[in-house]
């Protein structure tokens, strides 16, 4: 990638993002993720309330889009293939909660699709497995060297919810018919606030949206490490109240 590792596109600038950052550096050291719960007795050992700018993301964009992070609200406007890598590496067990909508309003990219996720990724060309070792240029295609877990709700155009436990090998993204979906109530309503929860307990994997689980995987082999990393493509998404939980 042309900047290395985050490209700021459109209505960020380079000294905003730098503003954010140590902005968001500062409410780190004021006010410990750790010291708060969620409503299951889990500590919360990582949040972003996306009032602070992008310091704790790493942009993976194939285009210039509009990608913000302001008054409680990740914007992700993209006219093609996007990833936002949560910079802190994660280990199970573990759980990520996200609110996330798909926007409807107008705007080119307002296509109402692709709310979609990584979790527990690893990169097979990094001796550690670090994602952050080979930068990507956003294209769907280039996450296929990754061992992960991926969900898109209201892929193909929103047609699709599909599940799948990547294996780190181009062109193999295996797909089990259970984890296939395309009735109506697994797809998104335009301007509907999902919350979604992704589960990394040892073998016991889940996404959970609203609180029903749409894909759940006994893995005899857990990915138990790795990054999360929000994803979409040409579409515009709207994420609040991140938080990384720990039973």
């Amino acid at each position: 990638m042309k900047d290395g590792w985050i490209k700021m596109w459109d209505e960020v600038s380079v000294n905003q993002n730098r503003r954010h950052v140590i902005a968001g550096l500062g409410m780190a050291a004021l006010t410990p993720a750790c010291m708060r719960t969620g409503a299951r007795g889990e500590r919360v050992i990582h949040r972003d309330d996306f009032r602070h700018g992008l310091g704790q993301w790493i942009v993976e964009a194939e285009q210039p889009g509009r990608f913000t992070a302001a008054d409680g609200v990740l914007d992700i406007d993209s006219p093609a293939g996007v990833t936002l890598w949560f910079r802190a590496p994660l280990e199970s067990p573990v759980a990520i909660e996200y609110v996330v909508t798909a926007v409807s309003a107008g705007r080119p990219n307002d296509q109402v699709s692709d709310i979609n996720c990584f979790w527990m990724a690893t990169d097979t060309r990094a001796p550690t497995g670090d994602i952050r070792a080979h930068p990507r240029s956003g294209a769907f295609a280039d996450y296929d060297a990754l061992r992960t877990y991926y969900a898109g709700i209201g892929g193909n155009r929103n047609t699709s919810s599909r599940f799948r436990r990547y294996i780190g090998r181009a062109g193999d993204r295996p797909l089990l018919p259970q984890h296939d979906l395309s009735a109506p109530a697994d797809l998104i309503e335009a301007n509907r606030a999902y919350h979604i929860r992704l589960e990394a307990f040892g073998s016991r994997i889940a996404l959970l949206r609203d609180g029903r689980a749409m894909f759940r995987l006994d893995d005899a082999a857990p990915y138990s490490r790795g990054h999360f990393g929000l994803r979409t493509t040409a579409s515009h998404l709207r994420v609040r109240d991140f938080r990384v939980l720990r039973p």
